[in-house]
């Protein structure tokens, strides 16, 4: 039996699209369903990488989270990562096929069209229902000519469209009505139902709008979903990460926000720690006094490393580890710990060869393949257990006065010996390719609570303590609850004949 599909559209970016499919799938997965998540194209500077080895967007990964179905590169088949302001490197099916200015890109969507298809027709073929999510508005009249991600896709899947508005911005009923005047009549046909999101107030004051809405548009509003903060969903990554957590805390870590910054949700576990403050800063005049320094992955490690040398960051960087501060680095962040980075073959940018800021005795080189896999093992100084991905061109080579970081005893679905990252000998410095260390529970109390030794304050239990999976399953039920006692379940079940 080919799987039914039905797709979350809304009237702009942000409005909620990512998190309404993620509670879809879940509610569809307790109805006894096997649900798929699937996004055409998606741009992202968050990404997964899946047991087949394919690079997705991170958000594709929830939503299967939330389905509770191995993530897969049919999920999100087109991936875009920004690299510069019209340039994206393009990843088809999980792996990568070259770097497009956006006028290439818009005349190679044309061979995109099948591979989209195949992997829609996979998902339709294996599941009982594909919930789809759209990107930014399908009003983009501009964009028509070449859509890949919404009402192409609707057509192609054959999908009824759930509208989604956000309230809480201001404007929901014009942005409404202006999507529906500014779509084709084939378009607006496709369009089955509206989901108001991110209502605060008092339902009964905002049902006359409701009417009045339905009789301009001629379609009727399937449901209003309540603003909630206490669910930890994670969204798409459009906008660069702000300060996460106010308030009482014992501890100040700093992630740096660098220009090209990639994978920033390996840190949301430390922003759920007791305590714990965790703040991004762009420029170094913003660096205060933390406790640990981290430097994330990056779309452009080269490039960024130039702007730590260029803008400061690199001294003051230095500086607090020659003070005992902790610093950390992941991935490219730990390419740039090095005593030098290389690119011979110009894979990611126009410098060829940049001084890192020396904290750690290593050295990268750059080379076309692209490293995409899980991996695990387990922490060499501790023995505890870690898992997660690799996403990265760069080689690091060990040199004198450094130990590995990890010993991973599985890449993929292979067993190996192989070690990953490293660490000076103090344990005040370390950094690994490894994304994703932070979700288990044992080697993040371990790490905030190193922390709070060297202030003084006493030790965190684990017990108690959640890895990120269980934040997401808590999470994806809460969800669940909110959004299917807040839209007309009945009529969507419907839309579906299921």
């Amino acid at each position: 039996m080919t799987g039914k599909a039905i797709m979350i559209q809304g009237t702009g970016s942000d409005v909620g699209k990512s998190v309404l499919t993620a509670a879809l799938c879940r509610i569809f997965v307790r109805k006894g369903y096997r649900v798929a998540p699937f996004k055409a194209q998606n741009m992202a500077l968050n990404s997964f990488v899946t047991l087949e080895g394919g690079e997705i967007g991170r958000a594709q990964a929830v939503q299967a989270a939330a389905a509770r179905a191995e993530p897969s590169f049919h999920m999100n088949p087109v991936l875009l990562k920004p690299r510069e302001d019209t340039s994206a490197q393009v990843i088809v099916h999980g792996f990568p096929v070259g770097n497009l200015e956006a006028g290439e890109y818009i005349a190679y969507k044309k061979k995109l069209i099948p591979r989209v298809r195949e992997s829609l027709d996979y998902l339709k073929e294996n599941y009982d229902l594909v919930v789809i999510e759209g990107a930014g508005s399908p009003a983009e009249v501009n964009l028509r000519e070449h859509d890949l991600v919404n009402m192409a896709t609707a057509f192609e899947a054959n999908s009824p469209v759930l509208l989604a508005a956000d309230i809480d911005r201001g404007g929901v009923f014009a942005t409404l009505v202006g999507t529906f005047a500014l779509l084709e009549e084939k378009e607006r046909n496709m369009i089955k139902g509206i989901i108001i999101n991110k209502f605060r107030g008092q339902l009964e004051r905002l049902k006359p709008g409701l009417e009045e809405l339905e009789g301009l548009v001629k379609t009727p509003v399937t449901g209003v979903v309540p603003y909630y903060t206490h669910l930890r969903i994670p969204e798409e990554d459009t906008y660069l990460p702000q300060e996460k957590k106010k308030g009482e805390k014992d501890l100040e870590i700093l992630v740096v926000n660098l220009p090209h910054i990639s994978n920033f949700t390996d840190f949301d576990p430390l922003e759920e720690m007791e305590g714990v403050y965790l703040r991004y800063a762009v420029n170094p005049e913003e660096m205060g006094n933390p406790q640990a320094l981290i430097i994330p992955g990056s779309k452009n490690t080269i490039e960024d490393l130039a702007y730590l040398w260029d803008k400061g960051w690199a001294e003051k960087i230095i500086a607090f580890a020659r003070e005992g501060g902790l610093v950390a680095g992941i991935c490219g962040g730990y390419q740039m710990l090095g005593r030098e980075i290389v690119d011979v073959q110009g894979t990611e940018s126009r410098i060829h060869r940049i001084k890192g800021l020396g904290l750690l005795n290593i050295k990268t080189e750059f080379y076309p393949e692209k490293v995409t896999c899980q991996a695990g093992g387990k922490v060499v100084a501790t023995g505890d257990l870690v898992e997660g991905y690799e996403i990265h061109m760069g080689r690091t080579r060990l040199l004198e006065g450094v130990e590995p970081f990890l010993k991973l005893t599985w890449r993929g679905r292979e067993s190996i010996e192989e070690f990953d990252g490293a660490i000076r000998e103090d344990g005040q410095i370390f950094g690994t390719y490894l994304h994703g260390l932070f979700d288990q529970v044992s080697f993040r109390v371990k790490f905030i609570n190193k922390l709070r030794a060297l202030k003084g304050l006493s030790p965190l239990k684990e017990e108690g303590q959640l890895s990120q999976f269980q934040v997401w399953e808590k999470s994806f039920e809460g969800l669940a609850d909110l959004v299917e006692e807040s839209l007309d379940m009945d009529y969507i079940s419907g839309l579906l004949s299921l």
